[in-house]
């Protein structure tokens, strides 16, 4: 037995977390048995471990997405990150794409036409932008007269929200907060 193998024996969750830090974006709990030679049971163990360790720490996270999983930062400490990088000021979204971009992740996939009905005005700079960003891509094609574009929103999306999946997003609730009445809108738009 060589002195890795003894390491990963007694230190899995520290393993787990070394490469995670230099793996250059998600990987799969199936990549990470195969290189530590451990059963994707044991990994999952130690992601959940090292996950529960960074919710009471604060300063990282492990995100999981599709299947896959990500060392990264806290979305507490976003405004700290954003600061010390210089970003503050240039990567703030306007209120237009924020409107946009919440339409797309409540009612996706969804056309432009539909994101113009929902918001009332057109929305096609704005989806430019959102696509520029990574934050949405087209999906395909709606069934209908002109077969518009309809968007999704991407695992970038995701990373830069602080979210494992859309399942994540709090509910949706119509102004005077009635959940049951959003839920129903919610499926009226969708149809």
């Amino acid at each position: 037995m060589t002195d890795s193998d003894n390491l990963v024996k007694t230190d899995l969750t520290g393993c787990l977390e070394a490469i995670l830090f230099v793996a250059s974006g998600p990987v799969t709990a199936a990549q990470l048995s195969t290189t530590l030679s451990v059963p994707v049971e044991d990994i999952e163990n130690a992601l959940t471990l090292l996950s529960a360790r960074y919710a009471v720490s604060g300063g990282l996270a492990i995100q999981t997405q599709a299947g896959k999983v990500q060392l990264t930062t806290s979305a507490l400490m976003g405004p700290i990150i954003e600061r010390f990088l210089g970003l503050e000021n240039t990567t703030r979204l306007s209120k237009a794409a924020l409107e946009t971009l919440s339409v797309i992740c409540y009612q996706q996939p969804v056309t432009r036409p539909q994101i113009d009905s929902i918001r009332g005005v057109s929305s096609d700079g704005v989806i430019k932008s959102l696509l520029s960003k990574g934050l949405i891509l087209e999906v395909g094609r709606a069934e209908g007269p002109g077969r518009p574009i309809m968007y999704a929103t991407t695992p970038e999306f995701l990373q830069n929200f602080g979210l494992n999946s859309i399942k994540d997003l709090p509910p949706l609730e119509d102004i005077s907060g009635n959940k049951e009445t959003a839920v129903r809108d919610q499926k009226i738009l969708k149809d």
